[in-house]
């Protein structure tokens, strides 16, 4: 896992975990409307982009990763930790293993349920098809089915092509077997829950869940807005949110 700083390191440290078939570019507009107050840090999750060369194993392994590196460099603490998706999924699972990992956390479009038929059946045909990712009009499909801008395709589709097949599958079985952990009762964070109107029933059940069992949080639902929608294609919008949440707005 690579790390990606910027802003003043003197000034509370932000962690956001890009989502699955991205990378930390994913997060380039969002950063300038929070490195005024904050030292933000993007990580590139094993499987992806720069880090493509070393396989995406689990969320667990990704989360322990992550946390190696917040006792390293940050004394084992920081201001807020937060991703999407899959990078949601990783955040999620450190605060589990360590509660008091973050002050404020920011889980968008989190799943927390089970996909039945992951390990069986989606994960090896996505293995089985893994050759489609290498071609443009597939790779344009997923793009839009993530939200993806299209000025961002090129990097997209670039990083998409440096995956291996066993970053690919373990991603989808990872993503879609992982379940909310019951120490999930026991953090610390104060945690944004947010979801998209637009998405499947089950990511929303997912943030209903989130906010059932988290001790303190606050819940957004992006009205009119798919899965990744808000942070991707609406950085100022998102991080003007997450301003608010962490109470400079």
């Amino acid at each position: 896992m690579l790390f990606r700083e910027q802003g003043d390191p003197g000034k509370p440290t932000v962690v956001l975990l890009h989502g699955g078939g991205l990378s930390d570019w994913s997060l380039e507009k969002v950063v300038p409307f929070l490195t005024p107050d904050y030292h933000v840090v993007t990580p590139v999750i094993d499987g992806y982009g720069d880090d493509a060369h070393e396989p995406f194993i689990s969320i667990e392994h990704s989360a322990r990763l992550l946390l190696a590196n917040i006792r390293d460099h940050y004394h084992g603490h920081v201001f807020a930790l937060g991703g999407l998706s899959i990078g949601a999924q990783i955040a999620l699972q450190a605060l589990c293993l360590q509660n008091d990992v973050a002050d404020y956390a920011v889980l968008e479009s989190a799943l927390v349920r089970p996909i039945p038929g992951t390990t069986q059946i989606t994960a090896p045909f996505s293995g089985a098809c893994y050759g489609l990712i290498r071609r443009k009009g597939f790779a344009k499909l997923q793009a839009r089915e993530l939200s993806v801008p299209d000025e961002w395709f090129d990097r997209y589709y670039a990083d998409s092509i440096r995956m291996s097949r066993a970053s690919l599958v373990n991603t989808i079985r990872s993503n879609g077997t992982y379940r909310l952990p019951p120490e999930a009762s026991q953090i610390k964070a104060n945690t944004l829950v947010i979801v998209g109107e637009k998405e499947l029933a089950v990511m929303k059940r997912s943030a209903d869940d989130l906010c059932a069992t988290l001790p303190k949080y606050d819940y957004f639902m992006a009205p009119g807005m798919k899965h990744g929608e808000l942070s991707l294609a609406h950085p100022q919008q998102y991080a003007a949110l997450l301003r608010t949440h962490f109470g400079k707005e």
